[in-house]
């Protein structure tokens, strides 16, 4: 199965992420990359989708990752809600 996620790049501090096509079990930064679909920088939230072969990817049976889901959701790729992607507090140990 394929999934299409963020891969960070760049400096320390400074991150920004490339949208790319890789199979689910691969590694992020070490993993065979399917396909470059574009970039986003989180710091100026600025970003460029190749949406043309976002939507091909899609409709090949490729699963975006809940924050590259609501990326194409803000690019205008997919019509939806966003999905929520903050983790929920865990409880810990207990005294």
């Amino acid at each position: 199965m394929l999934r299409i996620r963020l891969n960070r790049v760049g400096k320390k501090h400074q991150a920004t992420y490339r949208v790319v096509v890789l199979p689910q079990r691969s590694k992020p930064r070490g993993g065979k990359v399917n396909e470059d679909l574009g970039w986003w920088n989180p710091h100026t939230g600025t970003h460029a989708l190749s949406e043309d072969r976002a939507q091909y990817w899609l409709h090949q049976g490729a699963k975006p990752s809940d924050t590259v889901y609501n990326l194409f959701v803000h690019a205008g790729i997919v019509r939806g809600a966003k999905r929520p992607v903050h983790n929920t507090k865990k409880e810990g140990k207990k005294k």
